[in-house]
């Protein structure tokens, strides 16, 4: 792993552009590193590299291209050891009033309207007076070995750090698997796993959306049956689909009928998108957007949704998290349920 973690803080000082990933329950880290500081966009996903695209899907995608960067992937464990700290940062009274005042906004639209499933979500801002690019990622690599684990950074961007255990999309050879993914619970090793109405509902949504956006561009379409996955603290719902891209249907109508998913944005999910960018106040830039391996070789796909991630600058870093809300959600459950998910990252800070 030596040559991936030296690049990157070489990278990182001189200010070039790099991305350090590793696949969930995977052994190999690979890296893309920039020969310039170009700010290179994709809009039909036809190139070959690693995209990073935002919540918007009108706002441009960044594609980091095969073709002008230093690709590496090295296999391996490593066996540092790192303190973590599992005591949680105080969030300030502020941030859990805004919230509230936000989920309980999203009850109301939907008891009055045609809206059945909203994600809102929030950023809570963490003081770092110690921090290591490097070591950032070591314990994020650490921790999450379930996860996809990623450090991207461009200059003219910022610097972004994420385990997410959400699958957009994997498409090797026009055969595609995807998930829904939703409802969430803190794991208890000592308890049995029980799952209550409100999100064996809010799961059933997001497979039914993936289901009817899928059948115009898939010959044949396979759901399994709902299963419950681990994420460092956190249990989900999660249910696999797999089908085969029709031969005249392409990458990016695949993308953009999944993207945003349901346990993201919501249902119906035009609707849902105007709520939150009427409602959430501040701009989610590509927290739950998308980013992944674009076209690599025999034009593999690798797509994981941006989810429990976070930005860091000056200092600085901005936590995002959110959730689903539906007619049988509680503001206050739901903010206990944000407090759970920023844990992903706060213990690596």
């Amino acid at each position: 792993m030596n040559i991936i973690f030296n690049k990157i803080k070489e990278s990182y000082k001189k200010n070039t552009p790099f991305v350090g990933y590793r696949k969930p329950n995977s052994a190999v880290i690979s890296a893309f590193f920039m020969k310039d500081d170009t700010l290179n966009i994709t809009s039909d996903f036809s190139e070959t590299g690693f995209v990073f695209a935002p919540f918007n899907r009108e706002e441009n995608a960044i594609l980091f291209p095969k073709k002008n960067a230093e690709f590496i992937s090295e296999k391996g464990l490593f066996d540092e050891s790192f303190s973590l700290n599992d005591t949680c940062l105080n969030n300030s009274n502020s941030d859990k009033n805004e919230h509230l005042l936000l989920v309980e906004k999203a009850l109301n639209e939907i008891n009055n309207s045609e809206l059945s499933k909203v994600v809102v979500s929030r950023k809570e801002a963490i003081q770092l007076d110690d921090f290591e690019v490097l070591l950032t990622f070591k314990k994020i690599l650490k921790i999450y070995t379930n996860a996809f684990v990623y450090v991207w950074f461009h200059p003219k961007v910022g610097l972004w750090y994420g385990a997410t255990p959400e699958t957009l999309l994997n498409i090797s050879n026009r055969n595609f698997k995807t998930m829904s993914l939703a409802g969430t619970q803190v794991y208890d090793a000592s308890s049995k796993v029980v799952w209550k109405k409100k999100e064996l509902e809010e799961q059933q949504l997001v497979t039914d959306f993936i289901k009817k956006q899928l059948k115009n561009v898939a010959t044949t379409l396979q759901i399994d049956e709902k299963e419950t996955i681990r994420a460092g603290d956190l249990l989900h719902l999660r249910t696999k689909v797999k089908g085969v891209l029709s031969k005249d249907a392409s990458l990016k109508e695949l993308i953009r009928g999944l993207h945003p998913t349901p346990a993201v944005c919501g249902l119906p999910r035009e609707k849902a998108n105007k709520f939150i960018n009427q409602n959430e106040n501040y701009k989610r830039t590509f927290y739950t957007g998308f980013l992944g391996e674009l076209n690599l070789e025999n034009k593999n796909s690798s797509l994981f949704v941006n989810v429990r991630c976070m930005l860091n600058e000056n200092k600085k870093a901005s936590v995002y998290v959110g959730g689903g809300i539906t007619k049988d959600s509680t503001s206050k459950k739901e903010w206990q349920e944000t407090i759970a998910k920023t844990k992903t990252m706060k213990k690596v800070l």
